[in-house]
């Protein structure tokens, strides 16, 4: 059985991979990937289960702010992205060099644009309950959950931007072990600063925090220290990136923020859809989306992988094995999150009451997850759709079609459904959109042009 390093060996020196090698490579990066991105989503869970036992309004203040620290950590994940697909690209091409003064540019240009990104975010905390249209009785938790998650943004991001880069170069493995590591962390420090310490809320926060600051020193240590890749020999490079390095990482980033902007945004829209509804709904809606993470986050491991193994395999010049990566890796996401998608359904009561103990917030929160589960398996190739286009640099065409599918159709649907149908038609609404966004990816795939912009960069 050939290992993940003969195997990425072969891939970036051009010898030839069966069929059954690329499933196996796929593997090998995809379980670490998978594992990793269940951890993160246990963590959300654990946080949400942890404070939802302290009450409706509680894990509703938590449940309002979650899609705007979703659209700020996703500015500073593009920069990061910008970035790591560089890595991937260099490391295929066998250019370990290059690869490692990327990463170091990269910790530079994500460290101080999240550093930015969360002092704005502090000094709006404040505000954004009552931007959000929510009860005033949310109001201090939700103020003090935001102010404390931007206080530790850079530290996140900088843990980010490290497994993303650990990731592209192939290291799948070390990822997942700090990103378990985390969890058990958030554990640890969930319970002390949210019930022996009597926190609540702002508890579960700095709990967080501190969990993702230990996560990212290691990241970094292994990433100066340990990755054959990453590590430099001989001089140093500079952390300051030159202008072609931030031309590139901006045609990669640029899209993916405006990409967030729109999907973010949507989420942040939607929010304010749900709001009106009044907590029992916000904390359903919350607790839904977490509680349906563990369904989806293996596409996102997937994900992971196909922007790795096809970004390499572009920088290796091998087109067709990029072509061939991609559709293993969506054809994979899809089978797997179909079945998780039935267990799903089926244990959809026991998943929501772990997370809280108010039964109108359960049953209304089992209603939306089996409504979600038919529409899994398109939504995987969509999540994995997006990074094959991404290992290719090309972000453009992707966002425009998460863009006309979100705004035109979800967002459209859920402004004429809820008010009629409450919380369940805003997620019949994004059904649809899920449903429709699925195919316009597979479609996009199917049709290669996703490979024309690397082509064209790298002419000649």
């Amino acid at each position: 059985m050939k290992t993940k390093d003969q195997l990425l060996s072969r891939l970036r020196g051009g010898e030839p991979l069966t069929g059954g090698d690329q499933l196996h490579l796929t593997l090998l990066l995809a379980i670490p990937a998978i594992l990793a991105q269940l951890s993160s989503v246990l963590m959300q869970y654990i946080d949400s289960a942890m404070v939802g036992r302290l009450g409706s309004n509680q894990a509703a203040s938590v449940g309002l702010v979650s899609t705007t620290t979703w659209i700020v950590s996703g500015f500073g994940m593009a920069v990061a992205t910008g970035f790591s697909v560089q890595v991937a690209h260099a490391c295929g091409a066998k250019d370990f060099r290059k690869a490692g003064t990327l990463m170091r540019q990269g910790i530079f240009s994500v460290g101080i644009f999240s550093l930015v990104l969360g002092l704005v975010s502090m000094a709006i905390s404040g505000h954004l309950p009552i931007w959000l249209g929510a009860v005033e009785d949310i109001h201090s938790d939700a103020s003090a959950y935001f102010l404390i998650y931007a206080a530790f943004l850079p530290v996140a991001m900088v843990a980010y931007f490290a497994a993303a880069v650990l990731q592209a170069s192939g290291n799948m493995k070390v990822p997942s072990i700090i990103y378990v590591s985390m969890c058990f962390l958030d554990v640890l420090f969930n319970y002390l600063f949210i019930y022996v310490l009597d926190m609540g809320v702002a508890g579960a926060a700095l709990g967080t925090g501190l969990a993702e600051l230990l996560a990212a020193i290691a990241a970094l240590w292994y990433m100066f220290t340990r990755s054959k890749e990453l590590r430099e020999a001989g001089p140093k490079g500079s952390f300051i990136p030159p202008h072609s390095t931030l031309r590139t990482a901006l045609g990669v980033t640029g899209p993916l923020w405006l990409q967030n902007v729109v999907m973010r945004g949507a989420h942040v829209m939607s929010t304010i859809i749900v709001a009106p509804l009044g907590p029992v709904s916000i904390a359903a809606n919350a607790f839904a989306i977490t509680a349906e993470c563990f369904c989806y986050m293996p596409g996102y491991g997937l994900q992971d992988a196909a922007t790795s193994l096809v970004g390499q395999s572009l920088g290796a010049r091998r087109n067709d094995l990029a072509r061939r990566f991609g559709w293993t890796t969506i054809g994979m996401a899809m089978i797997i999150m179909s079945l998780l998608a039935v267990a799903m359904y089926i244990l959809a009561p026991q998943m929501m009451g772990i997370l809280s103990k108010d039964p109108e917030v359960i049953a209304l929160g089992v209603k939306v997850l089996r409504i979600e589960a038919f529409v899994e398996c398109l939504y995987a190739a969509s999540i994995v759709g997006f990074g094959v286009c991404a290992g290719a640099g090309e972000t453009l065409v992707p966002t425009a079609l998460n863009f006309g599918s979100v705004w035109l159709i979800r967002i459209v649907l859920a402004l004429i459904l809820t008010p009629r149908l409450g919380l369940v038609g805003y997620w019949i609404a994004m059904a649809v959109e899920l449903s429709v966004r699925g195919i316009l990816f597979l479609l996009f795939v199917r049709s290669g042009r996703w490979m024309r912009k690397w082509t064209l960069d790298n002419a000649g």
